[in-house]
């Protein structure tokens, strides 16, 4: 009875090591045994099923455990764990994680700690967004650097505003979005997000705390946007608004010809469209095949619709068919002037006539758009799947040789399940200061082409990281330059060539503001320092 009572005692007192308030975290490996010593230590969890959540990714192309999982409640509690980190013997890898959004593990510390961003302000999180609207001033949103962009977008509706650039999907983190880019259909006009960002919170590789903009410790505020989480963590932005519309006339146009599709694009980025145009372009490609063995409806376009278009892609015998997705923003009181706008806009327009599908939805409703789709896919069963996406900026002077070796080649009799995106940018809206890169080539548009895959089997998986090779073979062996968007890069000799130019200043912040190369490991860009040294990690 009292070796039963005792082996009791022990499961208790294990179970309550691993419990929701884990007063006593486990011992990690591989971590230093003071960890557990500092102030924060009640904010680490070791136990498996929390470090499983946090062993993958969107993407699940890769799987790797952290020894511990950090909830911090403020900044200041990530700042003295990377400061602990970085003044070890053997420093580990810490990873800043939001949503988990990245696809090839960028987000995960293997042997180290991944931080859950999402921790802090929870049950008070609209004290991390702040909204200034002051009269005759610009206005600006203050936001945590684990909001999600649906929660500043509700903030600063409530002051009738709104941030003028979108990702697609608005249930990503302000910081992981500028740490990449943050790219979407608003992006000709304004840029991409991280072009937005007035001023930045950032905790660098050495736990300090630095507040940067483009006038105070610029270096930093640079390198943070679009720099991959290599510089420091981004714990609070501050971001441009503009007054929010209240509607959105929302637009597909069908095209079977790749070179008219571009002409048009080009034409709704360029200046002579802006004033009287569309707020918001992108654009899709839809592969041949997927009409016969794709799904019969979508949440934009109906049964009726696709087999329209199906016909239309066996009568122009085209390999696939484009789609110009745009959108104008209005207000109630100008139902009127928006028509009349559209009306002349796709006057000048050279889609095939009778294929224009319109919508008209609440400027809330467009931009969470993505979110119907995830719902769909989720009843599915396939949203949590493998997702081996390649993302490429491609130069306007090649757009048309890669939709020859790629749509009309490589993936003509494709049917990958997934959807692939293809618009166009102004390169003169980036700051080349800015970490993140965009082609070389001296010219004035760039295209986005994202093959935004999901492997329903394994046999999935390497059948498109087949097609994906190919594609990127294909670009090294025409000369073509096709530069990763959320990079992937399996060797230094890769991320030298993708930074190119910029490659010296990376290294040279990088040595700066993470000597000890502790922050988020996983794009594999630089070595741990031990590694880096010849001795072996811990």
């Amino acid at each position: 009875m009292a070796r039963a009572r005792f082996v009791a005692l022990a499961l208790i007192t294990s179970f309550l090591s691993v419990a929701a308030g884990q007063l006593r975290p486990l011992p990690a490996a591989g971590l230093p045994g003071d960890i557990f010593n500092l102030g924060i230590a009640s904010r680490l969890r070791t136990d498996r099923n929390t470090t499983a959540k946090a062993s993958t990714d969107f993407g699940r192309m890769v799987r790797a455990a952290p020894e511990a999982v950090f909830h911090p409640r403020t900044p200041a509690d990530i700042a003295e764990l990377i400061r602990f980190s970085a003044s070890s013997p053997a420093p580990f890898p810490v990873a800043p994680r939001g949503q988990g959004h990245s696809w090839r593990g960028q987000s995960l510390a293997p042997g180290g700690v991944v931080v859950d961003m999402r921790s802090m302000g929870r049950g008070h999180r609209a004290a991390r967004i702040n909204v200034s609207a002051a009269a005759g001033a610009e206005p600006y949103v203050d936001a945590g650097g684990e909001q999600l962009w649906v929660d500043v977008l509700s903030a600063a509706l409530r002051h009738g505003l709104a941030p003028r650039v979108w990702t697609d999907y608005l249930r990503l983190t302000v910081g992981g979005t500028l740490s990449n880019a943050g790219i979407g259909g608003q992006a000709f006009r304004h840029g991409p997000q991280i072009a937005n960002a007035h001023e930045l919170d950032v905790i660098t590789g050495t736990g300090e705390m630095v507040t940067c903009s483009r006038d105070k410790n610029s270096d930093l505020f640079f390198a943070a946007l679009g720099g991959l989480g290599q510089f420091g963590v981004i714990t609070r932005a501050r971001i441009r608004l503009e007054p929010a519309p209240k509607r959105v006339r929302w637009v597909r146009l069908a095209y079977s010809d790749i070179a008219m599709f571009t002409k048009d694009q080009e034409f709704l980025i360029s200046n002579q469209a802006s004033e009287a145009g569309f707020n918001y372009v992108e654009g899709q490609v839809q592969l041949n095949r997927s009409f016969i063995e794709g799904p019969k409806s979508t949440p934009f376009f109906s049964t009726t619709d696709l087999s329209r278009l199906a016909g239309l892609a066996s009568r122009t015998d085209s390999a696939a068919i484009y789609y110009i997705e745009g959108a104008m923003y209005y207000n109630e009181d100008a139902t009127i002037s928006v028509d009349q706008k559209m009306e002349a806009l796709l006057d000048q327009l050279n889609f095939e006539p009778g294929f224009v599908f319109t919508k008209d939805a609440t400027y809330v409703q467009f931009l969470d758009r993505v979110r119907e789709e995830e719902s769909a896919l989720r009843s599915a069963g396939v949203w949590e799947v493998p997702h081996p996406w390649l993302n490429l900026f491609i130069p306007r002077s090649r757009i048309l040789d890669f939709d020859a070796g790629v749509f009309k080649g490589l993936l003509r009799d494709a049917n990958p399940a997934g959807i692939i995106l293809m618009y166009p940018m102004n390169k003169d809206r980036w700051d080349d200061r800015m970490t993140a890169m965009t082609p070389t080539a001296d010219e004035d548009v760039f295209y986005a082409v994202s093959l935004l895959w999901s492997a329903l089997s394994a046999d999935d998986v390497e059948q498109l990281e087949r097609a994906n090779k190919s594609v990127l073979d294909l670009c090294a062996k025409t000369g073509m330059e096709c530069k990763q968007y959320l990079p992937h890069h399996t060797s230094q000799e890769g991320w030298q060539q993708h930074f190119g130019a910029k490659w010296g200043k990376v290294a040279e912040l990088k040595a700066k503001y993470d000597p000890q190369t502790i922050l988020s490991r996983g794009h594999k860009i630089f070595p741990s320092r031990a590694a880096a040294d010849g001795v072996a990690t811990a």
